[in-house]
């Protein structure tokens, strides 16, 4: 049967390696669009990232070692809380830098959405993950409310430490601890602020809990997405107050903005926003001095971490569809519906029914994935649209690389299978291509420069959409196989 290929274009040693002081690997570990990384141990590492509206969401991705990931569940599969009766929450809306934890016997995802305020997923009783998962509880409402990390300390009690989004709050730079419920789902003591970002440290968010040695701790970004610093706070209470160091910038390296993920043992992960294809996951290495973390090199950023290196180059993807399910690598764009697509795994291929929508920018129905970051590759399928006959001049569909400004190349309609290509540079400057034999290539689209969408790196895949005329069925578009080569 034929498979797909990778399922992280990630080179994939044996997962034996343990993630140890002599792991040896050079950053990023995953040069795709991971925003907002959180990762806890429990066996395995498990690792979680914004969503935002995209669906599967809150994704879970699993690695032996640390370094190499691979997807294994999704806590929200079908739909965004808060949007079941719409195709989709608003761009850039939806799940924010969630946490994932791990208490008595469960799994704990808490995150938050800007519009409507902070969910928790829980697991049944596990000690892995895939595991079932319990509908999200909105444990607190309020708009503007982001971030939202847990802590149950020694005496069973919990505390919630949150940030601000000024676009929603009308106030942000600032972070806040309540009291839960011991079993996390309702606020049982309001909101403390209990840091104070402005004028030093603006934009503070992105806060996680933890405590150590008699110590509470909040590893917490400022200063920007893109020109960052991370910051640790420690307090005797979790109500503060906080002393504050600056853990780890930039400096004189390339990497900027490090800074919004997880500690685990003697390990940080961290994201660098690298503009067109997202924000990339690193990894650094962490040691304590005298209560303090010290990130990287002295609180620099290492780009190569000792010297057996682990590969964690863009590797090659090849998808058959011949699965009865769509590989977690690709996410629709909105709540997933039912009639979106149909899996003809016996005949190696699938379906994408039409869809309605306003503009094929704010479709709910593109079946995308991530770009690899500082990589020059070529996106290649096979097609066949097949229109309604009663509403063909309604309905399009092909291959879209998609942002806040995105482009298509359409299919002509018919029994003709057509080959299309996209030929993207280390900038994400696409080139779009079409062919009916494989051999003779058009040059269709020149110089479309993909851009970030909104809080998220640019994607590429497949659309089948239709205008809203009235209509009793849909047409649709086949995939025959999709590849993804770097161009070395």
């Amino acid at each position: 049967m034929k498979r797909l290929l990778l399922i992280l274009a990630i080179s994939l040693s044996p997962l034996t390696i343990s993630l140890s002081p002599l792991s040896a690997f050079t950053n990023p570990i995953l040069p795709y669009d991971y925003s907002d990384p959180d990762v806890i141990r429990l066996g395995k590492y498990y690792m979680t990232y914004s969503s935002f509206a995209c669906i599967p969401g809150l994704q879970i991705l699993a690695s032996d070692d640390g370094i190499q990931w691979k997807i294994v569940d999704a806590a929200l599969p079908d739909t965004i809380p808060g949007y079941g009766h719409l195709d989709a929450c608003p761009a850039g809306g939806g799940v924010w830098a969630p946490s994932i934890r791990f208490y008595q016997g469960r799994f704990y995802i808490y995150y938050g959405d800007p519009d409507i305020g902070i969910f928790c997923i829980r697991s049944a009783k596990t000690d892995a993950i895939p595991c079932q998962w319990e509908p999200a509880v909105l444990v607190k409402r309020g708009k503007g409310l982001i971030d939202p990390c847990p802590l149950w300390d020694n005496d069973g009690r919990c505390y919630l430490v949150h940030a601000f989004a000024g676009s929603r709050a009308g106030f942000k730079s600032a972070l806040a601890v309540c009291e839960l419920a011991p079993d996390g789902l309702s606020v049982i003591k309001e909101d403390q602020l209990v840091f104070d970002g402005h004028p030093s440290n603006p934009t503070v968010e992105g806060p996680k809990f933890y405590k150590q040695k008699g110590y509470y701790y909040i590893f917490c970004p400022a200063g920007g997405v893109s020109t960052g610093w991370q910051l640790c706070l420690r307090s005797k209470s979790p109500y503060g107050p906080y002393e504050v160091e600056k853990v780890l910038k930039q400096g004189k390296t390339k990497i900027n903005g490090p800074h919004q993920g997880a500690w685990v043992e003697n390990w940080f992960w961290h994201f660098q926003d690298v503009g067109a294809a997202g924000r990339i996951v690193h990894l650094q290495p962490l040691r304590w001095h005298k209560g303090w973390p010290v990130i990287g090199d002295e609180g620099l950023p290492m780009k190569t971490v000792g010297n057996d290196e682990i590969s964690t180059r863009v590797q090659a993807v090849r998808d058959e569809f011949d699965t009865y399910s769509i590989a977690p690598e690709w996410q629709w764009s909105g709540n997933k519906k039912v009639q979106y697509a149909f899996c003809h795994a016996d005949s190696s291929f699938l379906r994408l029914f039409t869809y309605p929508c306003d503009t094929v920018q704010t479709a709910s129905n593109l079946l995308l994935r991530k770009i690899p970051a500082n990589t020059a590759f070529t996106f290649e399928a096979r097609l066949r649209f097949t229109p309604n006959p009663k509403n063909a001049a309604h309905e399009e569909a092909g291959i879209i690389v998609h942002g806040r400004q995105s482009k298509t190349l359409p299919i002509p309609g018919g029994r003709q299978w057509w080959y299309v290509r996209v030929v993207v540079d280390k900038t994400q400057k696409c080139q779009f291509y079409l062919s009916r034999d494989n051999r003779s290539w058009e040059l269709i689209v020149s110089d479309f420069q993909a851009v970030a969408g909104e809080w998220i790196g640019a994607k590429i895949g497949f659309y089948s959409v239709r205008d809203r005329q009235p209509i009793n069925d849909a047409g649709y578009l086949d995939v025959d196989w999709m590849t993804l080569t770097p161009n070395r």
